[in-house]
């Protein structure tokens, strides 16, 4: 499981991005904790969208749990709640 915590932007998403790529290479399904997520941008989005490709192309699993609010709300307003596997 990966915990994000904060803004999830142009400073913080590279960092995500690298937690997301270790975690994938440990372990086939993850776990993308974002209850204490308060906010995303593009940055943030494509993160996911790079994660949920890495997890395909080593026929695993990613899950995004427990989004707030804010970015459950736009992961809706993008769709992309229908490719990522979302639980919130």
């Amino acid at each position: 499981m990966v915990r994000a915590f904060g803004e999830i932007d142009i400073i913080t998403a590279p960092r995500l991005r690298h937690w997301l790529a270790a975690a994938f290479e440990a372990h086939r399904a993850v776990v993308l904790e974002l209850s204490e997520v308060t906010f995303m941008d593009c940055p943030g989005l494509g993160v996911l969208v790079q994660a949920r490709n890495q997890a395909d192309q080593c026929d695993g699993r990613l899950v995004l749990q427990g989004a707030a609010r804010p970015v459950a709300r736009l992961l809706k307003l993008t769709g992309l709640h229908r490719r990522l596997a979302a639980e919130f």
